[in-house]
């Protein structure tokens, strides 16, 4: 009976079940009632990639396992405030936290136990097997539709700052996907994909004028999304006429698109960093309201986002302007808002921010720094911006690069000289999936 009656506490995240997690449950059991402290999306976000499945989807496996008891959310990978819920008499943990970044929480998980004199068991970690394993087999399947577009909301959920970097083919789309560097013992990478009308035009070599039409933008989507499996953002300018936007808005919802952008302008396009320098018309509130509502009426899933982008900053008509549009934007339905400038100080973007949050802490604000772009990942996050979107720096950077190596091998009669500038074959074979 003694034994029936410990709580016994297993923290996890159970993206996706395996032997590993079975094994430390049946053992787990055989000490008492067994708690899953499950970590929720925005804790596994905090240190790696969000789980492929939600945190009600993983709840509603590990509930029912044999032998668990019940599934509480922990929201840190801190055990700490659960411990002090829960109070278990045995927190039960595999081996291999032992060293490396988790040994604190570790410790701090002993010294909390034994406040009412609770006890860490350990059990040798599962060999060859780990749900970051398993995604990254899933990751090279790819993705469903309704998944894919459904994360954007999640991250934005789960993530203090969404970071989002431009693909224009297919290659530039695996860049964003597979780039990961180590920064302070996490990983750190791209969450989505912006698609830029920018850098799409200037690919085909066409000025940025919406002279892509919608079919040939779909196609690039769908290149890239067949070797890619993160969100996109779209950028389709002023969205064009309300009976266009809606069909526009249909087309992105079913190719799995989580998000489109549509600026507050009228008129043939002009490049916002242009500014006053062109002349540009800004839509009025009435009428780029009802274009929201249109959209918003026309999409077909739940998940899918309309994102209005303010140009009132862009066009110095003031931040009275920017805030009411703001205001009225959301009224009508927008899902998120999208504040420009051209500025190269941030002090427009902040100010903003600073008027905005204090009537709406909820509505997610976007970012482009392409002026402005001395402002760090970490304090756009302070001042309560929620994604941000480096917009075209990737064929920035490819076009220089390629004109360096074209006028060296027209200057040297030959290719010798530009190979310093050239990737490797043999690395271009192995970063492609499925070339060796």
């Amino acid at each position: 009976m003694a034994k029936i009656n410990k709580k016994v506490y297993v923290g996890m995240s159970a993206d996706l079940i395996h032997p590993g997690h079975i094994n430390i449950i049946k053992k787990a059991s055989e000490f008492g009632n067994v708690i899953i402290g499950l970590l929720t999306d925005k804790a596994i976000a905090s240190y790696k990639r969000l789980p492929f499945m939600s945190y009600e989807q993983r709840k509603e496996v590990i509930l029912n396992i044999k032998g668990v008891v019940e599934v509480i959310p922990q929201n840190s990978l801190d055990y700490r405030d659960n411990l002090k819920l829960v109070k278990p008499d045995i927190v039960v943990h595999g081996d291999d936290w032992k060293e490396g970044v988790q040994a604190k929480t570790r410790q701090q998980v002993i010294e909390t136990l034994a406040k009412w004199g609770g006890k860490l068991v350990e059990f040798a970690y599962t060999q060859d097997i780990s749900s970051t394993a398993l995604n990254y087999q899933l990751m090279k399947s790819g993705t469903t539709t309704d998944i894919r577009r459904a994360k954007l909301r999640r991250l934005i959920n789960a993530k203090p700052i969404v970071t989002i970097l431009e693909a224009h083919n297919a290659l530039s789309g695996l860049i964003v996907e597979t780039t990961e560097i180590e920064s302070d013992n996490k990983k750190v990478f791209f969450d989505g994909i912006w698609s830029s009308s920018l850098t799409d035009s200037t690919a085909k070599g066409k000025p940025d004028i919406e002279a892509i039409d919608m079919t040939s933008r779909i196609n690039m989507i769908n290149e890239i999304f067949e070797v890619t499996t993160k969100p996109m953002i779209f950028d389709a300018d002023t969205g064009g006429k309300i009976e266009h936007f809606e069909f526009t808005v249909r087309s992105l919802d079913r190719t799995g698109v989580s998000a489109v952008v549509i600026e507050d302008k009228t008129g043939l396009k002009k490049n916002s960093l242009l500014g006053i320098d062109v002349t540009q018309t800004q839509d009025s509130i009435e009428n780029f309201c009802n274009k929201i509502k249109a959209g918003k009426e026309a999409q077909i899933s739940y998940d899918f986002m309309i994102i209005a982008r303010i140009e009132s900053l862009i066009l110095e008509m003031g931040m009275k302007d920017a805030i009411t549009r703001a205001k009225a934007y959301i009224k009508a339905g927008a899902d998120g808002i999208m504040i420009h400038s051209r500025k190269k100080d941030p002090s427009e973007i902040i100010e903003f921010m600073q008027k905005f949050r204090k009537d709406d802490i909820f509505t997610p604000v976007v970012v482009v720094p392409t002026s402005f772009n001395s402002v760090t990942i970490k304090e756009f996050e302070n001042i309560g911006v929620n994604i941000v979107i480096s917009a075209n720096h990737m064929l920035r950077a490819a076009y220089p690069a390629m004109l360096k190596v074209a006028k060296s091998i027209l200057k040297n009669g030959r290719s010798l000289e530009a190979e310093p500038y050239c990737m490797p074959i043999k690395d271009i074979l192995e970063f492609i999936p499925g070339t060796k």
